[in-house]
């Protein structure tokens, strides 16, 4: 069976960790394809409640074979950290490998990050400043260490004290801070080396074998559609594609594998960082939503900002990821609302646009067009029908499908995996 998607549709957070953490229970495979410790997916199971940042969110089904893939920028202090929880929390690991060709997050990246960060004083972009750009920029330039690279250490110490010497001259002369020790990195990570060993495989076989067997493999997307590196909000995005393009060079997957593509929507809209967000509340709406949700950065802990469903974004990202379904998560947050407001087109310069302009500063200017809806007012996560769904909670979601012209196949009421509604199988 060919390869299913889930994508973050908006600005991340949308819930993808329990989509796919509910999805998992059907597929053989869950394969993470992009981005790096700065994405943050929470699942809320029976085995507890967790944080996830690198290990993909089917860890927690033991006959589900799991896989970081070469597009995902590994810290291995913070993944040696999470598989050490998932462990001691009785979760089993053993059934997760790690792409050889995955790059590394150095020390120097991360310091670089903080540093480049504060350089830009009132224009900072907001980043987690967990070194995943900085990453993701000398892997471009050729200067990256991949996880296979540990595993041959005289090879390792030699393309090490190169990289090193490059970082240190930037960070002594442009930013005036102290070099980094070469034999202290160069220990750290033989060690992290001899403890990830054990996982490191050639992973792009691993998925075209399952494939080939007629395996239901799960790709778990990271960030949203509008943190892409080329379709998002550029440059409050984040460094690589977190759109569905993205697994086929982020895994080594033909195209033609991919059979279909989930969306995840939030069922309102949050972003964490600077850029910008054309719903955003800033009244006690907004607050209650916040606190109702508490929307708070997994990764970062900083508040997220709140805004109604923004449609156009959602068409936006439907179009060019080219969902064959739709996710649609946190209606539950919006029961204690008397009303409720879709921004169905943004007004311009006097004109009407129906689909984002590419430019960030145009976007910030856009204002919202709004179409009003009932709320319902009643509690919803006890619901597992959609047809129990209060009559104005079935309207709010049908008119989303129409207004993001995709299908909305699951709902969820609740942060638990059987608080959802399933309006058609995706599996």
């Amino acid at each position: 069976m060919p390869a299913i998607a889930v994508i973050g549709a908006q600005w991340g957070d949308e819930g993808k960790g329990k989509i796919v953490d509910l999805l998992a229970e059907k597929a053989n495979m869950v394969v993470r394809f992009s981005g790096g410790n700065n994405a943050g997916h929470t699942v809320l199971n029976p085995c507890g409640e967790f944080r996830m940042h690198l290990v993909p969110s089917g860890i927690f089904h033991p006959e589900v074979t799991c896989i970081v893939g070469n597009g995902v920028v590994i810290d291995p202090a913070v993944l040696l950290e999470e598989i050490g929880e998932l462990k001691k929390r009785g979760v089993e690991v053993n059934r997760l490998f790690i792409s050889d060709r995955a790059h590394l997050i150095m020390p120097y990246h991360t310091l670089l990050d903080g540093l480049e960060e504060e350089s830009r004083g009132g224009g900072a972009l907001g980043t987690t400043r967990k070194g995943i750009g900085p990453c993701y920029m000398d892997k471009a330039a050729r200067l990256g260490i991949r996880t296979g690279d540990l595993l041959e250490k005289e090879a390792f110490y030699e393309r090490l004290r190169f990289v090193l010497d490059l970082k240190n001259r930037i960070l002594t002369r442009v930013y005036e801070a102290q070099p980094l020790s070469l034999e202290e990195i160069y220990d750290n990570y033989c060690h992290y080396g001899q403890l990830l060993a054990p996982f490191i495989r050639e992973t792009n076989l691993m998925v075209e074998q399952a494939l080939e067997k007629g395996e239901i493999v799960l790709l778990e997307g990271a960030q949203g559609t509008m943190l892409d590196i080329d379709f998002g909000t550029y440059p409050y995005v984040t460094s690589t594609s977190s759109m569905a393009g993205g697994a086929c060079s982020g895994l080594g997957l033909s195209p033609v594998k991919i059979e279909r593509v989930i969306g995840v929507f939030k069922a309102y809209t949050t972003r964490v960082g600077s850029g910008p967000l054309p719903t955003e509340l800033f009244d006690e709406t907004g607050e209650l939503i916040r606190e109702r949700a508490h929307e708070y950065g997994t990764t970062t802990g900083r508040p997220r900002r709140c805004g109604w469903f923004d449609a156009v974004i959602g068409r936006f990202s439907a179009r060019i990821n080219g969902f064959s379904g739709a996710a649609l998560t946190r209606l539950d947050i919006l029961d204690a609302l008397p009303s409720l407001k879709i921004c169905t087109a943004y007004k311009l310069d006097g004109n009407t646009l129906q689909n984002p302009p590419s430019n960030s500063g145009l976007l910030a200017r856009c204002e919202p067009i709004y179409e009003e809806l009932p709320g319902w007012q009643s509690d919803i996560n006890m619901l597992r029908r959609f047809e129990d769904l209060p009559p104005e909670a079935r309207s709010y979601v049908r008119r989303l499908e129409e207004l993001i012209a995709c299908p909305i196949d699951l709902i969820s009421v609740g942060p638990r995996r059987e608080q959802t509604i399933v309006v058609r199988e995706v599996i």
